[in-house]
């Protein structure tokens, strides 16, 4: 078998070699040739076409995927790396400072003064509280060159009940005040036409106490669910030692509910006073008045973007329950705006705005003590008031707020000095000693300006002041009314055991008439500027018990308020304040 292998490749192999010889044999004689290139060669590209047919595979599982089956074999795997633990950063926490529900206050100082104070509040129930505040102040007086009692006494108790509830709260209030002033406030010219030892006992003679009592119940409501959102009502019953009486009473209900996304409310009220003075000033006839105020405000808040608009009016019916003749329907308007110029960096706020105001003997008293009771009793129609302003933040720590306003008023009531005679059969507060209430029509331009700052958690500072220029139509003079009022306070936390405060303020010149009959002169008063200092000083002993010390008018000045009323000088007040829960 190898044989015969062996024997046919030795064949191939020869027949082979026997083609190359014979080839290379024939090719000897090749000869020559001259080629002449007449042109160069020119390549050219053919038109290249794609395929306009798609391809189809044969093999249909080419379009498969093929499903793995796998297993994961976890197993721990040792590891020396150790985390270190984290730790939270330490925060500074200061002591919580305990809340007590009651205090009490006491203080003495010169001019024989006491300040006392006691709060009580204290929970039945979950829902339910009860409360009650009982104040007092009181100096005997000892004003240097005056010549009459010039001692007061203001105590008033105040109760308050309370119930809160899952759709509604509502509480009750009832309360006294007596207040015993006196008529000190003498002309100094008074007497200048009588002999000494009759001008001394026409002095002597005069008993200047007047005392104010004030009885009053109340009640508010605030409703969760319900378009009947709120409603306040109050009855108060003033009456004073000299046969003056009077009844206030008012309710004022709200309601709001939304519309589209704005919120619309409207507001009712019923405000009724009325009164008897038992003699006018000249001691005739008695005094009655009684009026009856219904109204009511609508208004709808838009809020669009930065804008917030509260668009409203405020339509009122006075009734005069003493003139047939004297009821007038009121209409004012009651619109304002907000733009959020810079966030809450900047804020521009306008409006409009107007109301009847029921003014009272009691309201009177509040703000003068020392008129007469003979008093004219009406409202005031406060027709409209314009004004714009700017407020918002400097920094974080300090806002600003500076508002400029056009107001006119008809009606208003103003504070003016009584005219008087020196006779022995005058009523104690008709010699030039009382005030009386006057009313003109009124227009009044105004700029006010203000700055808050919180320096720290342990200082804080404010400053504002106030600016007006007034235009009366029937008075000579806006009566006592200053045209520039300025203040500013700083309190400071010095420690924690140790806190001041100050606060000073400035009242420009003011204006006042008075006519003497007996000498015959009416010029205007010009009552001088003042400025006023009052700072206090407190330890804390310890969470229940406070110490203070109080200075008034530290100025030393006997500046006068009111004519002829002046004011008590330097005044220093020792006293401590506890508090504690039963």
């Amino acid at each position: 078998m190898t044989f015969k292998i062996q024997y046919k490749i030795a064949f191939i192999l020869l027949f082979a070699g026997l083609q190359t010889a014979m080839a290379q044999k024939k090719d000897e004689n090749i000869g020559t040739e001259v080629v002449n290139v007449v042109k160069p060669y020119t390549p050219t590209i053919s038109d290249a076409f794609k395929v306009k047919e798609t391809p189809a595979l044969e093999d249909e599982d080419n379009t498969k995927k093929e499903v793995i089956k796998y297993n994961i074999f976890s197993f721990p795997v040792a590891s020396t790396f150790t985390p270190s633990k984290g730790r939270a950063a330490s925060v500074d926490k200061s002591e919580a400072e305990k809340l007590f529900k009651n205090y009490a206050t006491l203080g003495f100082g010169n001019y024989a003064t006491i300040n006392a104070e006691l709060f009580i509040t204290e929970n039945i129930s979950d829902n339910e509280y009860v409360g009650g505040m009982l104040r007092h102040l009181s100096s005997q007086g000892g004003i240097k060159g005056v010549e009459l009692d010039d001692k007061f006494y203001d105590t008033s108790l105040d109760l308050t009940y309370g119930n809160q509830q899952e759709n509604m709260s509502w509480n009750a209030d009832l309360g006294y005040q007596n207040q015993v002033y006196n008529w000190y406030g003498l002309p100094t010219e008074f007497g200048a036409t009588l002999l000494p030892e009759d001008r001394a006992a026409l002095i002597n003679g005069m008993d200047p106490q007047h005392m104010f009592h004030n009885a009053y119940a109340g009640a508010k409501f605030n409703f969760n669910e319900s378009i009947f959102s709120e409603a306040s009502l109050k009855y108060n019953r003033f009456w004073d030692a000299r046969g003056s009486a009077e009844n206030r009473f008012y309710v004022k209900p709200s309601f709001a509910f939304d519309v589209m996304d704005e919120k619309i409310k409207t507001n009712f009220i019923v405000d009724y006073v009325g009164g008897t003075f038992e003699k006018d000033y000249l001691g005739t006839t008695a005094i009655k008045y009684g009026y009856t105020n219904f109204g009511i405000h609508p208004s709808i808040v838009i809020n669009k973007n930065d804008w917030s608009v509260n668009v409203g009016a405020a339509v009122f019916y006075s009734l005069d329950m003493e003139h047939d003749n004297n009821n007038k329907l009121f209409v004012y308007p009651q619109i304002n705006a907000s733009l959020k110029v810079v966030g809450d960096l900047m804020v521009f706020y306008a409006g409009a705005e107007g109301g009847l105001e029921q003014n009272s003997y009691r309201d009177f008293t509040n703000d003068n003590p020392f008129v007469s009771p003979t008093l004219n009793i009406a409202p005031t129609d406060k027709q409209y008031d314009v004004f714009a302003g700017l407020k918002g933040k400097l920094a974080n720590s300090v806002s600003y707020n500076i508002r400029g306003s056009y107001k006119s008023e008809k009606n208003k009531a103003l504070f003016k000095s009584h005219d008087y005679t020196e006779n022995f059969a005058n009523e104690d507060y008709a010699f030039g000693n009382s005030f009386d209430v006057v009313y003109d029509d009124m227009k009044t331009l105004n700029f006010y300006g203000e700055l808050k700052a919180d320096f720290s958690k342990n200082v804080s500072f404010g400053i504002n002041g106030t600016y007006n220029s007034f235009q009366n139509d029937i008075q000579e003079e806006a009566w006592n009314l200053p045209a520039i009022k300025l203040g500013s306070s700083l309190d400071v936390n010095i420690t924690k055991k140790w806190y001041a405060g100050a606060n000073v303020f400035f009242v420009g010149e003011r204006k006042d008439m008075q006519l003497n009959s007996n000498i015959i002169t009416l010029t205007p008063t010009t009552l001088e500027s003042y400025f006023d200092a009052n700072a206090h000083i407190g330890y804390k002993h310890n969470e229940r018990l406070t110490g203070f010390l109080k200075f008034n008018n530290i100025a030393n000045q006997a500046y006068e308020k009111w004519m002829n009323y002046p004011v008590q000088s330097f005044q220093v007040i020792l006293g401590a304040s506890y508090k504690f829960d039963f």
